[in-house]
């Protein structure tokens, strides 16, 4: 996902709010994953107190879009992929390298011009 609106708003009616793919990421172990601090930030490849620094950005900024009922960009930031991974533009599957791309249920085509790399964005 690149984001998130509002219910009852298109994206176009409000100002979006950047949460950096780092501060993203922080969010899942933490709150999905259910790591501690010391595993996420290990995981991360970076330090518990950087961690901590980045996780309360993330917290800070959703909780902005939430009471403002605006739009959560999920980009830029500074993160890297550990493999390539890609994205059927149609149904939005995720696909952990070219070898791994089978036909999509509901998708028509099947070739590698229906996929979006998602490492291009990463640095």
């Amino acid at each position: 996902m690149k984001g998130f609106t509002p219910f009852g708003l298109l994206r176009c009616e409000t100002e979006p709010i950047s949460l950096k793919c780092e501060e993203y990421e922080s969010i899942k172990l933490m709150n999905y994953d259910e790591l501690n601090q010391d595993a996420a930030a290990e995981q991360m490849g970076i330090s518990r107190p950087t961690f901590t620094r980045i996780y309360n950005q993330a917290l800070k900024t959703i909780t902005k879009a939430f009471v403002e009922g605006k739009s959560l960009l999920i980009e830029g930031g500074n993160y890297q992929y550990d493999k390539d991974w890609y994205k059927c533009k149609k149904c939005f599957k995720l696909i952990e390298g070219l070898e791994n791309h089978n036909k999509c249920n509901d998708c028509k085509i099947f070739n590698n011009n229906e996929l979006e790399s998602l490492n291009l964005n990463s640095k």
